[in-house]
């Protein structure tokens, strides 16, 4: 069946606009047919211990044809429209066995805070969960699969008026940092996990300062994330564009730090 060429964006999520840079991923930054690949020391809490790996997060434009709504193979199509593509990706040792996660979100290129499509995908000795999130224009449809009983297969409706915190990390680069906003937002907890539990859907504050001096290696925002009166994020962002993440933590132990950005076409290698 065949896409409608655009879909609409939740008015939630329209009132959100001022504070975010519409034009961010229009640079011709993004144009040289290459893919941003940074790489993160990185931290994440398996069987109550922190584990340490590296973590990749690859952005890059691609074509979507709306048929399939999936990167195309006929650029000569009269249905494409431009997306950004963002994975993510890591292996986590443990004293068992490997854990694996791949996350991959998508957004129309002129669209950085609603989301537009997501699959995540967990692979670990016990078996796999996949989970695909696809906008329908006034609802997110889920689908999944996992091993766990109670969550084997099934289809349920998610919030349209929300952010991911998956996609905070890309969302968040496209904020109007100069004007340091305070506003506040709906969000979708974490779903780069091997469970299929239900949404939890945060009344969250977010604030953006200046980073101190300390915080980083060079001039950065910051952002935090106030998901509840407990629950805290913060995201770090260099100044300069394309203001690539320098820094996460997170309530529950995923943190990064930055070890290694550069631009290459890693479909070749």
């Amino acid at each position: 069946m065949k896409r409608p060429p655009a879909v609409a964006v939740d008015a939630a999520l329209t009132r959100l606009r001022p504070h975010f840079n519409q034009q961010w991923a229009m640079h011709t930054l993004w144009e040289d047919g290459l893919a941003e690949v940074a790489l993160y020391e990185a931290e994440r809490t398996i069987y109550q211990k922190k584990r340490r790996f590296e973590y990749t997060l690859i952005t890059v434009k691609e074509e979507f044809n709306q048929q399939f709504d999936v990167k195309t193979d006929d650029y000569q199509r009269p249905d494409l429209f431009p997306v950004m593509k963002v994975n993510q990706f890591c292996r986590i040792p443990t004293e068992q066995y490997p854990y694996h996660f791949l996350t991959s979100l998508f957004f129309r290129r002129d669209q950085p805070v609603a989301l537009h499509k997501m699959t995540t995908s967990s692979q670990e000795w016990c078996g796999t969960t996949f989970k695909a999130l696809t906008n329908e224009g006034t609802r997110y449809e889920q689908t999944y699969n996992s091993y766990w009983d109670g969550q084997g297969t099934g289809q349920r409706r998610l919030r349209h008026d929300v952010l991911f915190e998956d996609a905070l990390p890309y969302t968040l680069r496209a904020l109007n940092f100069e004007a340091l906003p305070t506003f506040e937002a709906i969000i979708c907890d974490l779903q780069q996990t091997s469970k299929v539990t239900a949404p939890v859907y945060y009344q969250a504050r977010i604030t953006v300062a200046e980073a101190q001096p300390n915080d980083t290696p060079e001039a950065a925002w910051q952002v935090q994330v106030q998901l509840d009166g407990q629950k805290e994020n913060a995201y770090w962002f260099a100044r300069k564009y394309p203001n690539v993440l320098l820094r996460q933590t997170t309530w529950d132990g995923r943190n990064l730090t930055l070890k290694a950005v550069r631009r290459y076409a890693y479909w070749t290698h």
